[in-house]
């Protein structure tokens, strides 16, 4: 009988550790749909902060329906994609990591070019238009580059005339909180609405600085404050920032629609 106790118990706890693996591997798998849709609730939420229309999450889904026209870009030509160059070129999902990692959609940036720290870029983002009646009315742009622990992924939004920011928030990062993770503070993502980009001869002008901006300052429409006492925090953001609203991302894109969406507006 104590000879085949420690096998009874050895059996116990194999059945035991079957059962709860059986039930572990069942709930990840029934979760998985629910886990995809909390995700792109998420997704499309940011999204509706970014461009200034979130109401509540009952909303959302039907807000982004009727507002938004997302739209695949082409960054080394500076133009929108159609529906159709975009299937022949394999783009489905968005989603910046995979398509940096694909050596025939991104393309290696050399030191110079890499202000945002990100060491590839996509040939190809996918940006997303507020539709008000009928015409363009802003344009939300997802960013992403280094801050101090880890990449930020973001989106800024743009006024019609694509020089004036209407939103800027980060959906994803590791920063520290209390310091660099002050990029989620509601006060600070609000000092961003109303600044300008760029100036009247479309150069990029705008910089996130060390301190408090100086509201007498001639630059003051140009500027955000910093992050206190996340020095690299904040240069993080400046830098992502200017690559993505530079040449080297969205910069020949919003020079080439300028035009058009100041006429149509």
């Amino acid at each position: 009988m104590s000879s085949d106790s420690p096998r009874r118990t050895l059996r116990v706890a194999l059945g035991v550790c079957l059962v709860c693996s059986v039930l572990v591997s069942g709930a990840v798998v029934g979760l998985r749909n629910k886990q995809k849709s909390n995700q792109e609730l998420d997704r499309l939420k940011y999204i509706l902060i970014a461009a200034d229309l979130y109401t509540t999450d009952a909303e959302v889904i039907s807000t982004y329906r009727r507002a938004f026209q997302p739209v695949w870009v082409d960054l080394q030509q500076g133009r929108l994609l159609k529906p159709e160059e975009a299937a022949r070129l394999g783009l489905k999902d968005f989603d910046p990591k995979n398509l940096a990692r694909d050596a025939n959609l991104s393309r290696a940036l050399t030191t110079g070019e890499d202000l945002a720290k990100i060491l590839r870029r996509p040939n190809y983002m996918f940006i997303y238009q507020v539709i008000e009646n009928g015409q363009v009315s802003k344009i939300v742009l997802p960013v992403y580059g280094k801050g101090l622990w880890s990449t930020m992924y973001g989106l800024i939004a743009l006024d019609r005339d694509l020089t004036t920011i209407k939103g800027f928030v980060f959906y994803e990062h590791g920063e520290t909180p209390g310091l660099g993770g002050e990029v989620d503070n509601p006060r600070w993502r609000q000092s961003w609405v109303g600044k300008k980009a760029f100036d009247a001869e479309g150069n990029l002008r705008l910089s996130v600085i060390k301190g408090k901006v100086d509201p007498t300052a001639a630059e003051a429409n140009y500027q955000i404050d910093g992050l206190s006492g996340a020095t690299l925090t904040t240069r993080g953001v400046d830098q992502l920032v200017k690559f993505w609203l530079g040449r080297q991302g969205y910069g020949s894109l919003l020079d080439n629609l300028r035009g058009g969406m100041q006429s149509n507006g």
